[in-house]
């Protein structure tokens, strides 16, 4: 469990960050840059929570205490082999996928692009959808130049589509979706 009983430490006062191996890195890092859009997420999700209620609320508490696992992971380089860091598991992922399933199957399919808005709460979703894609990339971006758990890629990935479905979901199962009308404005 984390004890902080001091919030701040004057250790980044140079422009370094520590990583949960203890190494220090400038906070403008690929690491720390994929961190910061996955806690901006969290944020968002957050702001979210203030108009869900049941299934939805349930389901973005659950991803909020899956988003510090994830943090937790991409703070934690993998070592020398002698790895015991918190990872994103592949029971995570299948969780996400079961819950996009099963908000989805109440919706009817698309054809359209859905426009972000409708009600406050899917409003608030799309948000954090494209701020998660931008972790997403973020991730990606790291994971081209050092090792980084698949899952934790597999994650991020499914968590925009599950953000994008509790969207529509929030818009009373897609029936209050905003549509793109193409080249309505021409």
């Amino acid at each position: 469990m984390v004890k902080l009983n001091k919030i701040y430490t004057r250790t980044g006062d140079d422009g370094t960050s520590g990583l949960v191996d203890g190494s220090r890195r400038p906070k403008n890092d690929t690491r720390f840059e994929a961190i910061g859009d996955v806690d901006e997420t969290n944020s968002t999700i957050g702001i979210a929570r203030l108009h869900a209620s049941g299934a939805i609320d349930d389901c973005l508490k659950r991803i909020q205490h899956d988003l510090f696992d994830l943090g937790a992971d991409l703070a934690t380089p993998y070592g020398d082999g002698q790895d015991k860091g918190l990872r994103i598991t592949e029971k995570q992922v299948s969780r996400l996928e079961n819950e996009i399933d099963s908000f989805n199957e109440h919706i009817a399919p698309l054809n359209s692009f859905v426009l972000p808005g409708g009600s406050p709460l899917a409003a608030q979703l799309h948000l954090a959808r494209t701020i998660c894609r931008r972790a997403e990339r973020m991730t990606c971006a790291l994971a081209a130049g050092e090792k980084v758990n698949a899952e934790a890629l597999h994650y991020i990935n499914r968590l925009s589509d599950l953000l994008f479905v509790l969207a529509r979901a929030a818009n009373n199962n897609g029936v209050s979706d905003v549509l793109w009308e193409l080249g309505v404005n021409r």
